[in-house]
């Protein structure tokens, strides 16, 4: 009786040994990554039952916690993927929307003006107020006016200004041109906003970036500094 309770009791304390040398194991690995999948929890969770004490089994419940924070778990690592699957859809699609875009005009915030594909330089002038004057000027970078325009009475708000790019001596200019504009109401001068038109030439997706941003003959842009299309 004496041999066999001894060999008895050895055989458990060796299966405690492997499952304290199992558990060992899987917490030296998973220490190197903080981390360990459901088929890994599995796996550790079928060796704490095979090896339990007869005498004090595992809690049920805590069990139980455990496979449903797993599940948790799992639920939302999934979730990130498709979500991820689903961003990636958006900015493909969004880059297709914009590769509509090219060759059409894009009116921009800037006081710097681009010929467009007929030659010819556009914008707005934002008016804050009513003005009773107001003088529009192209020029060039050597700072020679090309065009010059002398409005009055305006209404406040937006004033559209076009050229078609034909010189005095009947050469085209050359861009960029600096949009110059000076006004004057009863309230004396103010200072008026102004937006050129661009001609968009491409698309491109930026590394890293979640949307598509345009080149234009401005230089590049996101969409949303699109103020109007044409």
């Amino acid at each position: 009786m004496t041999v066999a309770s001894t060999t008895s009791s050895n055989s458990y304390l060796d299966s405690l040994r492997a499952a304290s040398a199992t558990t060992a194991t899987s917490s030296s690995t998973s220490a190197g990554t903080d981390t360990i999948d459901q088929a890994g929890f599995l796996q550790l969770l079928t060796a704490q039952m095979t090896n339990q004490d007869p005498t004090a089994p595992m809690d049920s419940s805590t069990m139980v916690q455990q496979l449903s924070q797993m599940s948790t778990v799992s639920g939302i690592t999934e979730m990130n993927t498709s979500m991820k699957s689903l961003v990636s859809e958006l900015t493909d699609n969004r880059i297709g929307d914009a590769a509509s875009w090219i060759g059409k005009a894009a009116l921009l915030s800037s006081s710097t003006a681009q010929p467009l594909s007929n030659g010819g330089y556009a914008g707005e002038i934002t008016l804050p107020s009513d003005a009773t004057s107001m003088n529009v000027s192209l020029v060039d970078s050597t700072g020679k006016s090309v065009y010059s325009e002398t409005l009055s009475n305006q209404a406040a708000g937006t004033v559209d200004f076009a050229w078609d790019g034909t010189q005095a001596d009947g050469t085209t200019a050359t861009g960029p041109l600096s949009v110059v504009v000076s006004a004057a109401g009863t309230g004396g001068s103010m200072t008026p906003t102004v937006s050129t038109w661009s001609t968009i030439t491409g698309v491109q997706s930026p590394a890293g970036g979640s949307s598509a941003e345009l080149t234009t003959t401005l230089g590049t842009v996101a969409p949303t500094d699109v103020l109007s299309l044409s």
